[in-house]
């Protein structure tokens, strides 16, 4: 196989980015099989990725994926000898906009976007919430097995079997794929915004690594977001949640260095983050009233108004930690999580000290629910080093190393594991 030279392989990259959910989605609508759909999609970047270099780049790579991926569908159609209606609906293909299956439709939910209508499909209350998630994000974004098992922090084992249960329930219960009326929408809200939230968090967390073109997933799940809480205006949780993704995001070129590397919260170059992006979101918190008054703030809500707390701190010293321990108390209050325990033990320690925080760390330690979690030991590391206790510092970067997932996580435990032993020799 001809391998892609450097351009042709960011146009493939750029065209997952942007272009899989479409032609998922497309395909799941229009023949009915979710199996055949994710397949035939894989295969036209399969033909893509032996094609491409040899021919070219096409004019409009998502016509060509569009039209090899209905090509696909329609083969296997064909040979499974199925009833003529549905082979006729896979013809109906050839008529579609050359662009794939992007175009959107409207029915009676008033949803007009196809990756959406897909989103709140995969959200049927049939499902537990894990599973609606998880098979979202497979469907929609092509995240792997084991990136979707990394963001809940289980064994890529056991996703790949929830994910078989979610689509097997699917086919045996007959769970059809349209999208409800509009007032039945608000009971699949929550799997919708938490699905949108992890698809961004994956674009999020690749961005600090060597695969740059997955940003686009950060752009999609913003896009996503902005449709959602236009659709839902008095769902002010979709308010927060789209606010909590471009407080975020508007420090994105900040948060790496020329060569890839992490630059922490504390060192980053404030003027470089998106004030437009900022103020958009703390505007969306205040309409939605999560600032002060207004109605009880849901999760996303609390979480944004954690990212204000930093994203309008002058500098790293002037940031309201106090304000920022207690909005962690309230978010772990009303969604419960050792994750959430453990960003609050960050901001106990940097509002009271290290030993404060470390105390908070030790008993997630000893709670055992975060075993494997690589910030766990990390956390832990950074309190032991202010402290001044170098090899039990030492030791736990050590292990946070061994843990951790990214190319540029690794590179900065690295540096902290060079610190700690050059601190060792001084003494």
């Amino acid at each position: 196989m001809t391998l892609p030279d450097p351009p042709t392989e960011a146009a493939l990259s750029l065209a997952f980015t942007e272009q899989w959910g479409r032609l998922v989605a497309g395909l799941i609508r229009l023949t009915g099989d979710w199996e055949l759909a994710e397949e035939s999609v894989q295969d036209a970047f399969a033909h893509a990725l032996k094609h491409w270099p040899l021919a070219g780049v096409p004019r409009n790579p998502a016509a060509w994926l569009a039209t090899t991926a209905r090509n696909r569908a329609l083969d296997v159609l064909r040979r499974r000898q199925v009833e003529t209606a549905k082979l006729r609906q896979a013809v109906v293909l050839a008529d579609e906009q050359e662009s794939g299956f992007a175009a959107g439709f409207s029915d009676e939910s008033g949803i007009v976007d196809d990756r959406l209508r897909l989103i709140f499909t995969c959200c049927h209350p049939a499902l537990a919430l894990d599973a609606r998630i998880a098979l979202t994000l497979r469907t929609l974004s092509g995240l792997t097995t084991a990136q979707i098992a990394r963001a809940f922090l289980v064994p890529e084992a056991t996703m790949a079997k929830r994910l078989t249960r979610a689509k097997s329930k699917i086919r045996n219960a007959g769970i059809p794929y349209r999208v409800p009326p509009a007032h039945l929408l608000p009971e699949r809200t929550a799997g919708v915004m938490a699905v949108i939230y992890l698809m961004f968090n994956e674009g999020y967390a690749a961005s600090e690594g060597a695969d740059l073109v997955r940003e686009g997933l950060c752009a999609e799940a913003i896009r996503l977001a902005r449709v959602l809480a236009h659709l839902m205006p008095a769902e002010h949780e979709a308010d927060g949640l789209l606010a909590l993704m471009l407080l975020h995001h508007a420090r994105r070129s900040a948060r790496t260095d020329d060569t890839g590397g992490i630059v922490t919260l504390e060192h980053q170059d404030r003027a470089r983050w998106d004030r437009a992006a900022i103020e958009e979101g703390i505007a969306l918190l205040d309409a939605g009233g999560s600032a002060q008054g207004g109605p009880q703030p849901g999760p996303y809500q609390l979480q944004a108004s954690i990212a204000a707390c930093h994203a309008t701190a002058a500098s790293a010293a002037e940031t309201d930690w106090a304000r920022i321990a207690q909005l962690y108390e309230r978010l772990n209050d009303l969604a419960p999580s050792p994750v959430v325990e453990l960003n609050r033990a960050v901001a106990v320690a940097m509002a009271y000290g290290p030993a404060a925080g470390l105390s908070l760390v030790d008993q997630l330690v000893a709670g055992g629910a975060l075993d494997g979690y690589h910030l766990l030991p990390a956390v832990r590391a950074d309190l032991l080093r202010r402290l001044g206790r170098r090899d039990e510092a030492h030791a736990a970067y050590r292990q946070a190393l061994a843990l951790t997932g990214t190319e540029a996580e690794r590179r900065y435990l690295e540096g902290r594991i060079k610190e700690t032993a050059g601190e060792e020799r001084e003494d």
